[in-house]
């Protein structure tokens, strides 16, 4: 039997950045995953965008904290990861997303979020081409950026093993969760077993079957989204542009230009596509490229390389879960992200890191508590 201080269940997008934070306190630390290496789960298939321009404090907080991990790893590290410090352009066409921007404006401005409403001629020079029929400006944040999420997390792995701290078991799979008196005393997977007083639960899409091997629920579900990428052409726009307006068959779409000239883009299904389905459609590309191309005509000649579809380990309410389980004491739960992992992932990482050790600051505490399990999930992400 191998001994931690803590065990750590998924080696994607939340459990390699927690990791990397442990292993730089020194805590001694697992971590287990059923795939071969770092980020083969749901993290690469993420399209790269990373923000702090969300609804509540709590989760601007957390993407603060990322966006200066991402944006001075290869300076603090030498990696490079590929940053590009875009920015993120939510266009407005209707008056329904000018007052749901507007109205959560004060919020981001409270939390330290570099973000403004512009008029439609500085959507339109941000946003070179973007159609002008209609449009009435937006907001724009320009700190935030986009990434590798491959680049990334191999990053954020090199780092973790480099502690000297950390050792990852790949291509095994947590069959039991050990307990004694409702205390987590380890798990179990098929090749070997593992003693911890704690484990932390970053399974994503199955975190509920994982959540069941202690004997507890959580609403997390699953479920498919689509993403694209294009052929490199000539750069000619930097910002993730994300048009909130619903169409058929979707809520809202958003894309960028990466550094090598590639269009990455993604669109949310409506209704939501449950389950674990990750093979491809015939119904995204003709779906998406309407909208996209009538947003920004000179897209229009552009070909598509690759398509793929992961999975969204989705909450009721569009939030993470993040936080100790009140049933099952040592299990803390780092979950339910709703595609949000990756932009998140290094700064929940370091707030995960804290609190399971017991250092946990009073900002911290304010994200705890917005993405507590036991919260009500009865709003709604606004910027989800």
């Amino acid at each position: 039997m191998k001994t931690y201080d803590i065990i750590i269940v998924g080696a994607g997008s939340i459990g390699v950045p927690a990791a990397m934070a442990l292993g730089e306190m020194g805590v001694k630390a697992a971590v287990i995953d059923k795939n071969p290496s770092p980020g083969q789960g749901e993290n690469k298939h993420a399209i790269g965008g990373i923000r702090a321009t969300h609804s509540a404090p709590g989760k601007i907080i957390a993407g603060l904290r990322s966006l200066e991990i991402f944006s001075t790893w290869k300076e603090t590290h030498g990696d490079d990861i590929e940053w590009l410090k875009g920015g993120y352009l939510f266009a407005v066409y209707r008056k329904q997303e000018e007052e749901l921007l507007k109205g959560i404006l004060p919020i981001q401005k409270q939390n330290n979020l570099n973000i403004d409403y512009i008029d439609a001629d500085m959507v339109a020079e941000i946003a070179p081409g973007i159609n002008r029929d209609g449009l009435m400006g937006g907001t724009f944040s320009p700190d935030d950026g986009s990434a590798s999420p491959l680049l990334a997390i191999n990053a954020f792995y090199r780092k973790s093993l480099a502690t000297g701290n950390v050792d990852f078991y790949f291509n095994e799979s947590v069959k039991a969760i050990n307990m004694e008196n409702g205390k987590i005393t380890g798990v179990e997977t098929d090749k070997d077993r593992y003693e911890s007083p704690v484990v932390i639960d970053a399974a994503g899409p199955f975190s509920r079957d994982l959540g069941k091997l202690a004997g507890v629920d959580i609403p997390v579900f699953p479920d498919s989204h689509e993403g694209a990428i294009t052929e490199p052409v000539q750069p000619f726009f930097k910002c993730m542009i994300i048009d909130l307006r619903p169409g058929p068959g979707s809520k809202n779409y958003y894309f960028y230009q990466n550094p090598h000239g590639q269009i990455v883009f993604c669109i949310t299904p409506d209704p939501p596509i449950l389950g674990t389905d990750k093979r491809e459609t015939s119904v995204f590309l003709p779906q998406v490229s309407a909208r996209m191309v009538n947003l920004l005509p000179r897209l229009k000649n552009i070909r598509v390389r690759r398509v793929w579809r992961g999975l969204y380990p989705m909450t009721p309410d569009g939030a993470p879960v993040m936080g100790w389980n009140n049933d099952v004491k040592g299990l803390f739960h780092a979950t339910g992200m709703c595609g949000q992992g990756y932009m998140l992932g290094p700064g929940l990482g370091e707030i995960i890191a804290r609190f399971t050790t017991n250092n946990e600051t009073k900002n911290d505490k304010i994200v705890a508590d917005e993405l507590s399990l036991y919260r009500d999930f009865g709003g709604e992400e606004g910027l989800k």
